[in-house]
């Protein structure tokens, strides 16, 4: 049983936080605004919907900040589980999050370019490539996170197996979204035509991934006080 009684509900919260700040910033912003390969109709789009763009910024910051805070949390709430394997997880969670960080300035310097951060002519080949490449190495910084990630999701599955506490079903789930995020990032390092089958690495990967995430976070704020 956990100790704290403060903490499942602490982390299923910071957890629904992630959600929602995450979908909104991806989902919403960057894909609703970002034109694969059209620089012209990005730009265009982020210039006209400023406000959005840094919405989104924002709002990834804020689920970088939660991520935080359920790792921390996670920690505390396993570590009776396996202290070993709970330390693995929470410390890769945290090095995924190190690392989106790090993608996170890629785009708040296309923010900054877009706002007119540079003495950059717009329309020109120049802003174009420094925007297109800001959102570029947004996305595979991400992708390296991603990895770290995928490794998390295995321990924490491991952790969920082993404590008998929380519905084996959502461990399970985890367990097959922590493969898809591996193979995903793998196939994106080694396949040339990747692109070709993106969709259907994708929903490998967030199928199992948001329905085992969300499993767990409902859980966590409906039934985890309970079991204190």
């Amino acid at each position: 049983m956990f100790q704290n009684k403060n903490l499942p509900i602490l982390a299923g919260w910071a957890y629904l936080v992630i959600f929602v700040t995450g979908i909104f910033a991806n989902f919403v912003v960057v894909e609703g605004l970002v034109v694969p390969g059209d620089a012209a109709a990005t730009i265009s789009n982020l210039t006209e919907s400023n406000f959005m763009f840094r919405v989104g910024v924002l709002s990834f910051v804020i689920m970088v900040i939660a991520d935080v805070v359920v790792a921390w949390a996670l920690y505390l709430l396993f570590k009776n589980t396996d202290e070993n394997l709970s330390l693995f997880a929470g410390w890769f969670r945290l090095v995924n999050a190190a690392i989106f960080g790090v993608a996170l300035y890629h785009l708040v310097s296309v923010m900054n370019i877009i706002g007119g951060g540079l003495p950059i002519e717009k329309g020109s080949d120049i802003l174009n490539a420094l925007v297109m490449a800001g959102l570029g190495d947004f996305n595979i910084t991400w992708l390296v996170g991603l990895v770290f990630f995928g490794v998390h999701l295995f321990a924490l599955a491991g952790l969920i197996l082993k404590s008998g506490i929380v519905p084996k079903f959502i461990g399970y789930l985890l367990l097959v979204a922590g493969v898809g995020y591996l193979v995903d990032s793998t196939a994106y390092f080694l396949m040339s035509d990747y692109l070709e089958y993106k969709e259907i690495l994708s929903m490998i990967v967030i199928i199992p991934g948001v329905v085992g995430e969300l499993s767990l976070t409902i859980w966590l704020i409906a039934k985890g006080k309970k079991l204190v």
